[in-house]
C-alpha cells in the first residue's frame, strides 16, 4: 500500500528544517506547564509538547495527570500562541485531545507494536484531519512501522509523520534505545515525502547525548526534533535524566549545523560513481565465494560431514573482526558482515543449487564467445 501523503501545514511553522517540538516528558502541574512553555516561548519555539497519558513499562509508576492537564494545554494556545500536541494511545485519548483542541498527535512506541490498538486508534480518527506522528514500535520491526502508516492513512489521516525515537535492546550500551539509524534511513528509501523527527531524548536516555544526537538527525536530513524539556529538569516526575532546561535545548539548537541535502556537486558524483564502482566489485566477490561455498557443501556432503563447522566459523569472525579493526572499521560491524555471509553460505550448502550465472547481451557484429563475427 502507498501511502497518500500530504504537508503537515502547521500554522504559523516555517516549514524550513529543523521544525522543533519541546516540552517536558509530562505535564505534572499547571504551573510547570507554563512555566516551561513560557520560558520555550521566549526561545523561539512554537511547538509545544507534553505527555498527558503516559503508557509506562511497568505498573506504579507515574502515568500521567489525564484529562486535567488537557485545560492547561488550553492555556499554552492561547496565552503563549503555540501549537500543542500530545500522545494518544486510546480511542478515548483521542476522542479527549481532539475535544480539547490539541493541535497535533502522536502515537508512542508501545502501541504502534500492537496491530490491533493501532486499528481501534486508526479507527477512531476516521473523519478527522489532523497531523499525527507515529512513533517506531519498541522493536526494531520497519514493516511494523509501516503496517501502524497505513492503517492511520487508510483511515483518511493523510497529514503523517514519524518519530524516531530508538528501539529497545536487552544489551543496554551507551543509547537508553539504540538508534539503529539503517532503520530510519530504510523507511525514507520508501516513503521519501514521509517527514521524519529525530527523538534524542529517548534514543540517548541522557542529557549529555541530546546535542550529538540533534546534530545526526539533522546531518541524517530528518525534517525536525522532538526534544524534552522542563523547567527544572531534576525535579521532573518521569524520565528526568533525559531532559534539559529551555536554556540549555536553545544553546543546542543554536549550534546545530543545518546542511542542504538537495544540493549536489561534480565532485560529489564522481566519488559517488566510486562507491558504485565498489559496490559491484563487493558484488562479483560474494558471488565468487558463494561458488566456492556450493563446492565446499558439495564436498562436506560426500564426506558426511554437518553443514555449520563451529570452530571454522569462530575462527573466520575473530580474524575477519580483527582484519578489520586493522583495516580501521568496527571490528562488530566487520563481525556482523560475515554473520549474514556465513548464513547465506549456509543456504546455499543445504540448497546446494547452483544460480545460474546471467549472460551478458551478446554485442552486435560480435560471436557469443566474444570473436567478431566473420564479414558475410
Amino acid at each position: 500500500m502507498e501511502l497518500q501523503l500530504e504537508p503537515l501545514r502547521l500554522p504559523g511553522i516555517d516549514p524550513k528544517r529543523p521544525i522543533v517540538i519541546a516540552g517536558p516528558c509530562s505535564a505534572e502541574t499547571e504551573d510547570q506547564v507554563m512555566d516551561t512553555a513560557t520560558q520555550l516561548c521566549k526561545k523561539g519555539i512554537k511547538i509545544f509538547r507534553a505527555g498527558i497519558w503516559k503508557p509506562r513499562t511497568k505498573p506504579g509508576g507515574f502515568e500521567g495527570v489525564g484529562t486535567v492537564g488537557l485545560p492547561w494545554m488550553k492555556r499554552v494556545q492561547e496565552e503563549l500562541g503555540m501549537l500543542v500536541a500530545t500522545e494518544v494511545a486510546t480511542p478515548k485519548h483521542v476522542e479527549a485531545a481532539l475535544e480539547a483542541g490539541i493541535d497535533i498527535l502522536w502515537v508512542g512506541a508501545r502501541t504502534v507494536a500492537n496491530p490491533f490498538a493501532m486499528q481501534e486508534l486508526a479507527d477512531s480518527l476516521r473523519g478527522v484531519d489532523v497531523p499525527v506522528l507515529v512513533k517506531n514500535p519498541v522493536n526494531p520491526d520497519l514493516e511494523l512501522w509501516i503496517g501502524a502508516l497505513e492503517r492511520v492513512n487508510g483511515a483518511g489521516i493523510k497529514r503523517l509523520g514519524v518519530i524516531h525515537r530508538g528501539f529497545s535492546s536487552y544489551d543496554k550500551k551507551i543509547y537508553r534505545n539504540l538508534p539503529m539509524w539503517h532503520i530510519p534511513i530504510e523507511l525514507h528509501r520508501r516513503c521519501p515525502a514521509l517527514p521524519i523527527f529525530g527523538d534524542p531524548s529517548h534514543i540517548g536516555g541522557k542529557r549529555e547525548l541530546i546535542a550529538p544526537l540533534c546534530q545526526q538527525a539533522m546531518d541524517l536530513g530528518f525534517e525536525g526534533l522532538v526534544v524534552e524539556s522542563h523547567c527544572n529538569p531534576d525535579c521532573a516526575w518521569s524520565d528526568a535524566s533525559q531532559q534539559v532546561t529551555p536554556d540549555v535545548l536553545d544553546f543546542i539548537l543554536d549550534k546545530l549545523v543545518i546542511r542542504d541535502n538537495a544540493q549536489s556537486t561534480e565532485s560529489l558524483e564522481a566519488l559517488r560513481r566510486q562507491i558504485d564502482e565498489c559496490d559491484n566489485a563487493l558484488l562479483e566477490l560474494l558471488s565468487k565465494r558463494m561458488r566456492v561455498s556450493r563446492e565446499i557443501g558439495q564436498y562436506k556432503r560426500e564426506h558426511n560431514m554437518t553443514v555449520v563447522q563451529t570452530d571454522r566459523y569462530n575462527e573466520i569472525l575473530d580474524k575477519r573482526g580483527a582484519q578489520g579493526v586493522l583495516c580501521g572499521m568496527d571490528g562488530e560491524f566487520v563481525k556482523t558482515i560475515y554473520e549474514a555471509i556465513h548464513e547465506e553460505s549456509v543456504r546455499q550448502q543445504i540448497d546446494n543449487k547452483p544460480v545460474p550465472r546471467a549472460r551478458r547481451p551478446e554485442r552486435p557484429g560480435r560471436r557469443g564467445d566474444g570473436r567478431p563475427q566473420p564479414q558475410q
